[in-house]
């Protein structure tokens, strides 16, 4: 029983994370695929250069509701009961970390989009909000510095995830803070930094884009979305 209930929160996790919240709101918004415009991603950062600051503080809340949601739904089905795997035991928080790891996977692998989507910047700082709002609240703050100082929001997101993960080590080792919190931040920041490395290299090169810039139409990514 405390298999399957493992396994409905990382199914749930994923399912949450794979609404595409900036495809859906894009088209309402501007009535475009936002996978034909700029990076081709369904982040806010997309939206915001395709349809505008409301569209894309909307999908902003989307999708930290979506990693918040995967938290609460593995507290609700797992509750108190144990995974006993050898001598270990796996609780509330290893379903709680694995749902909010679950729901990054779907943004950025949509199983509604042919598996593309984001970079799972928000729905990763959503899932932490819920887990360890401390942590959230300060990888955040370092997003918004770096992001505001700098005009990249690649180089705000990398430093917001860093931070949040360089903030827990302490917590955790000197503060008692769950393991499982720092476990996730080092997972989720290795996934979202790996899905910047365009961004990484367009940054050293002097070519990335600055946050409010308008997006243009890629040719490859109309070809690519447009049914044959």
């Amino acid at each position: 029983m405390i298999v399957l209930q493992f396994l409905a929160v990382i199914i749930i996790g994923y399912i949450l994370g794979s609404i595409p919240s900036g495809l859906l709101v894009s088209k309402y918004f501007a009535r475009v695929d936002i996978r034909k415009f700029g990076s081709g991603k369904t982040g806010a950062t997309n939206v915001l250069r395709t349809a505008g600051k409301k569209a894309a503080f909307l999908v902003l809340l989307l999708d930290l509701l979506k990693g918040a949601l995967a938290v609460v739904f593995a507290g609700l089905i797992v509750g108190r009961n144990y995974l006993v795997i050898n001598d270990f035991g796996l609780g509330l928080l290893v379903a709680q970390v694995l749902a909010a790891l679950a729901s990054i996977a779907g943004h950025n692998w949509s199983i509604f989009l042919k598996f593309k989507g984001g970079r799972g910047v928000a729905t990763f700082f959503g899932g932490l909000v819920a887990l360890c709002p401390v942590a959230a609240l300060f990888g955040g703050e370092v997003f918004i510095l770096g992001a505001g100082l700098t005009k990249f929001a690649s180089f705000g997101s990398i430093a917001g995830v860093v931070g949040t993960y360089t903030v827990l080590i302490p917590l955790t080792v000197f503060h008692g803070f769950p393991l499982e919190y720092l476990i996730y931040a080092l997972i989720g920041s290795v996934v979202i930094i790996a899905m910047h490395r365009e961004n990484i290299g367009r940054l050293l090169s002097g070519r990335e884009r600055k946050i409010g810039e308008k997006a243009k139409p890629v040719p490859d990514k109309l070809s690519e979305n447009t049914p044959k």
